[in-house]
């Protein structure tokens, strides 16, 4: 019945949602394309018993590509299918693995429409990645009969609080799910306080330590550090937010006090805002390089990374590195890509995304919390740019966290290898 009003609303709110879409595409014209896959149509039809993974958007696309990887060494000849809800993450899943894998939207989440799309495209599994439940789509599945593993799963304390608010529409998504794959206990916690079956839970750790690092990375990071100015510091905020890049901006003057060549490299998250970035700079009369307008000279004081799939080989040219969504209250970004970098990684006080991954990089050195009020932020990051060799410790202490805890990957093959019955 909760499913059948969650069904209801959804419905009525169609024509806002397809309004929102719309608007969306003023900015990224991938909004108001291939609709009809939205509505359940399969464009492009595998083979049937394929590996169907779901990705919400760029974060996602990441943290799945390892696996994609890995699954597709091992089985060549099953067929790969992501969906993503957002047009960023489709440019991510073209980039990285081009026509190697199906890529479709995922349909609104109303019954017909999932089920239209699942009768044509007949999965042998659906992987969802971390998080990103809809009721009609695990119930379409159950009726199908395709098992559903949600993998690489984290469930924070806020999210457990608002599945406890809807237990009629939480309870039967967590027993449609065939297992449960978590980064670590605490999750896996989580989930069985909610109603998940414990023979279903399986702790593999996160797949984010799994991350692809590409030959030659290192080596396209020093060449753009030469045309930076190779003794200058580089301080990145990666994936940023609103009123991220502008608190930073308030405090680059201060910092010139103690670092009178510093390069500040910013990173928005989304491509809609890079236009309000570069503009933020220039209202504080600073000087302003866009990477697609060109290189960076010595008289540049902001670099804004307007462009998409460069992060780590930007990471790989700086000093330091503050990850984004973690100044306000986002729940932070993954601080494991810098970290696999060998660089010095900090994060404010808003982590909750990555709660665990933070502590235990923090214990073992590889990354530092700072605050975000204004004045200690300051202080924090005069420390740590003053501070080479402590720098350079943090992220080899990084670079070993992230070696010793590989593995999640291969465990979710072995989930997927027999939940499809390929062993």
């Amino acid at each position: 019945m909760a499913r059948f009003f969650y069904s209801l609303l959804f419905a009525l709110l169609l024509p806002l949602i397809l309004l929102f879409m719309a608007w969306q595409g003023r900015k990224n014209k991938g909004w108001r394309q291939r609709w009809s896959e939205r509505f359940g149509r399969v464009v492009h039809r595998p083979q049937p018993g394929g590996l169907w993974i779901h990705a919400a958007s760029v974060g996602e696309v990441l943290a799945a590509a390892p696996l994609v990887r890995a699954f597709r060494r091992q089985h060549p000849t099953i067929p790969l299918i992501m969906t993503t809800f957002t047009p960023t993450g489709s440019e991510q899943v073209r980039r990285l693995f081009g026509t190697g894998v199906y890529h479709m939207y995922l349909p609104l989440d109303l019954p017909w429409m999932v089920r239209r799309f699942l009768r044509t495209l007949q999965p042998g599994l659906l992987v969802i990645i971390e998080r990103e439940l809809w009721p009609n789509m695990l119930a379409a599945c159950e009726e199908q009969g395709v098992p559903v593993l949600l993998a690489n799963a984290r469930l924070s304390e806020k999210s457990a609080l608002t599945y406890r608010k809807y237990p009629k529409l939480a309870l039967p998504m967590l027993q449609q799910l065939t297992r449960v794959a978590v980064q670590d206990a605490t999750d896996g916690e989580r989930y069985l306080q909610l109603g998940l079956p414990e023979q279903r839970l399986e702790v593999t750790g996160s797949v984010k330590f799994d991350i692809d690092v590409p030959e030659g990375l290192a080596e396209q990071g020093a060449a753009l550090r030469e045309q930076w100015g190779a003794q200058r510091p580089v301080l990145a905020l990666a994936s940023s937010h609103d009123n991220e890049d502008e608190q930073l901006l308030d405090l680059y003057p201060a910092l010139l006090e103690t670092c009178p060549d510093l390069l500040l490299l910013l990173i928005p998250r989304h491509p809609e805002r890079f236009e309000a970035v570069t503009n933020a700079a220039l209202t504080r009369q600073l000087k302003v390089q866009r990477r697609s307008k060109g290189a960076v000279s010595l008289a540049v004081q902001v670099y804004v990374a307007d462009s998409m799939g460069e992060m780590l080989t930007l990471l790989a040219a700086a000093d330091l590195v503050l990850m984004g969504g973690s100044l306000i209250p986002r729940g932070g970004h993954n601080p494991i890509e810098p970290a696999a970098l060998g660089k010095a990684t900090l994060m404010g006080p808003y982590h909750h995304n990555f709660a665990q991954i933070v502590a235990d990089l923090q214990q073992l050195g590889a990354l530092r919390t700072v605050p975000a009020e204004p004045q200690e932020l300051l202080a924090a990051l005069r420390e740590w740019l003053a501070d080479d060799a402590g720098r350079q410790a943090m992220g080899a202490a990084g670079l070993a966290a992230v070696e010793a805890n590989r593995g999640a990957v291969a465990r979710l093959v072995g989930h997927c290898e027999e939940l499809m019955r390929l062993r």
